[in-house]
Parts: structure tokens; C-alpha cells; sequence
């Protein structure tokens, strides 16, 4: 019996130990999986299809990228765009990224981003600083080229019309922005000492349709048909416009010529009709060109100073049967 006990006894440790052993030809263990970046994303509002395009291309963006976001919507004011800034920071993100509704007034929270170790990633918009090192990167629109690129419309439009004189009004986005900077200055810079054009007025419509149209009711009454040409930094202050015009008795695209900045639907739907003549395209499909970045961030990896997208620009004098939906 003691025996036959002693027999079972090694048995059952050698079962044991070939159960908590390497099994020939079992799979290995997986590897740990990293934990997804981080990313938080201050958006600056939801004023327009395009920003409403942009959030959403962030979105889709984070999903197929397999990046965490947090999304915060600032509304319009900068105070809730830094303090959501704090918040992530407060939250140790990998990585923050946001589209600044002004250029100034930045160092000091992004100051504290830094001291805390976490890049930052611009969208959209730029911000006046002396310390560059205080964001990493800048992923969007070349502003200026797109000033230039509608003012080369409206020469190329001159020059088909023979005009000797052209009277332009400009609706500018939201002051010190970097598109209502920019888009302005490559306008103007195209433009000027070409003695067929005078610009009677610039004035800012805050990048919203109702104050496009609010704008341009001021305008009308105070220049009335002497406008010969309307620039709107974008679509949205575009439409309201439009509708200023309309009820003025005036045509929109023939009795004032009209330029635009975004490439949205609805001013694409316009420039087929024939009520708007030129749409420069500003796309707010940025988020793979920002979760790319992240990703590289957060793994120590070199990025460029600074990324532009492909753009277009949308005339009269194109065949547009082809172009594809917008999708914003």
C-alpha cells in the first residue's frame, strides 16, 4: 500500500508539472498591448457647416486611428478654449491639440502645457507667440494663398468683363484670427496698385451667417449700388450676405460679383447657379493629418513645423458636372 500511495503521489506531481509547463507546439503569450494615445481636442465652436465638418472629421478621425479623444466645444470664447486647455492638462493627455479662436493670448496656459511635458498641436488657425517651442506643429490652410487665390479670380474676372472699375467690399472673418489676417492680406496684396479696383470698405462678420447679413445690410445701405464686388472670408457670412443682396432687388453673382472662402455645399450649390463666382476651398478634413502628428508626439518622434492640405479653388469659368458632394 505504501508503495502503490508513493507511485500515485509522483504521478500526480508529474501531471502537475507537465500542466504548469510549455505545451509543444501551444502559441506564446501575446504581447502587452501599448495603451491608445490620448489626444485632447479643444474645437473653437460649431458656427458654421464647415466647423461642424471639421469636429466631425475629428472625430472619424480618432475612431479609425485608435486615438482616445476628449472633445471639448469652447463656444466661441477663448476663456472656456483655456480652460479646457487646463483640464487636459489637469488630465495628463498624451498629447492636446485645438483650433485658436484668436492669435494672442496663448503663453501662459500653453506655458503650463509645456512645463508639464505635453506637446501641443495647432488646427486650423495660428497664435502670435515669441516662444515657438510652445506648440509642436500647425496642420492647416496656406490663408494667405487663399487671399491671393481670390484675388487672382477677381483679376482673371476684370479682365473677361473689360471693367475699368470695380467698387469691392469685404466681409472679414473674426478679428485677429489668422484667416481674417491672412485671407486679407493676400487679397489685398494681389490687388493692389491695379487702379481698376477700390475697396470702400472691410468689415469684420465674426465668420457667422447672421452677421454676414447684418453686415451687408449695413453695406447696402450705406453704398448701395455701387458695389460691384463682394469678398467674404467664408461661406457662412457668404449666405447671409446673399440673402442682404436678394432682398436689396440686387442679383447675386451678376449685379455684384462675389468671392468666397471655404468650398461648404451650400456655396458650391450657389456657385452652379450661377449666384456666387468664385469659391476658394479651405478644407475641414484635417483630422488624419492630426492624429498622424499625435500618434508621432506621443512616441517622441520629429514632426514639421508646419502641414497644408491640397486645396482647390471653384469658378464660373470651370466645369463643375463632376465635382463630388462636399460632405459638409
Amino acid at each position: 500500500m505504501k508503495r502503490m500511495k508513493a507511485v500515485l503521489t509522483v504521478c500526480l506531481l508529474g501531471a502537475l508539472l507537465c500542466a504548469c509547463g510549455p505545451t509543444d507546439g501551444a502559441p506564446e503569450a501575446a504581447a502587452p498591448t501599448a495603451a491608445p494615445v490620448l489626444l485632447g481636442f479643444s474645437q473653437l465652436g460649431s458656427e458654421s457647416a464647415w466647423r461642424v465638418g471639421s469636429t466631425r472629421s475629428i472625430e472619424e478621425a480618432a475612431e479609425r486611428h485608435g486615438v482616445s479623444l476628449m472633445m471639448l466645444n469652447a463656444y466661441q470664447k477663448q476663456e472656456k478654449q483655456i480652460d479646457a486647455i487646463r483640464s487636459f492638462i489637469s488630465y495628463r493627455v498624451d498629447v492636446i491639440s485645438f483650433a485658436p479662436i484668436v492669435e494672442d493670448g496663448w503663453d501662459t496656459v500653453l506655458t503650463e502645457a509645456k512645463t508639464a511635458g505635453i506637446p501641443v498641436i495647432l488646427v486650423d488657425r495660428l497664435i502670435t507667440t515669441q516662444d515657438e517651442s510652445l506648440y509642436a506643429c500647425f496642420v492647416g490652410a496656406d490663408f494667405i494663398k487663399e487671399g491671393r487665390s481670390a484675388g487672382e479670380f477677381l483679376l482673371k474676372k476684370a479682365d473677361a468683363m473689360g471693367a475699368s472699375h470695380l467698387n469691392i467690399v469685404e466681409i472679414t472673418g473674426t478679428e485677429d484670427s489668422t484667416p481674417q489676417r491672412q485671407r486679407h492680406q493676400g487679397f489685398h496684396e494681389t490687388i493692389e496698385g491695379d487702379e481698376r479696383f477700390t475697396v470702400l470698405e472691410s468689415i469684420s462678420g465674426d465668420f457667422l451667417v447672421s452677421k454676414g447679413e447684418e453686415c451687408m445690410r449695413y453695406l447696402l445701405d450705406k453704398y448701395g449700388e455701387d458695389i460691384d464686388v463682394l469678398y467674404s472670408h467664408n461661406d457662412g457670412m457668404t449666405l447671409g450676405a446673399i440673402d442682404a443682396i436678394r432682398e436689396y432687388g440686387l442679383a447675386p453673382g451678376s449685379d455684384i460679383i462675389i468671392i468666397t472662402v471655404d468650398g461648404e455645399q451650400a456655396a458650391i450649390d450657389l456657385l452652379k447657379a450661377g449666384e456666387i463666382n468664385c469659391v476658394v476651398e479651405c478644407t475641414p478634413n484635417l483630422g488624419d493629418a492630426v492624429m498622424e502628428l499625435a500618434k508621432k508626439l506621443a512616441a517622441g518622434e520629429s514632426v514639421p513645423k508646419t502641414s497644408h492640405p491640397d486645396e482647390e479653388v471653384f469658378t464660373e469659368f470651370d466645369d463643375l458636372s463632376d465635382l463630388a458632394p462636399r460632405g459638409y
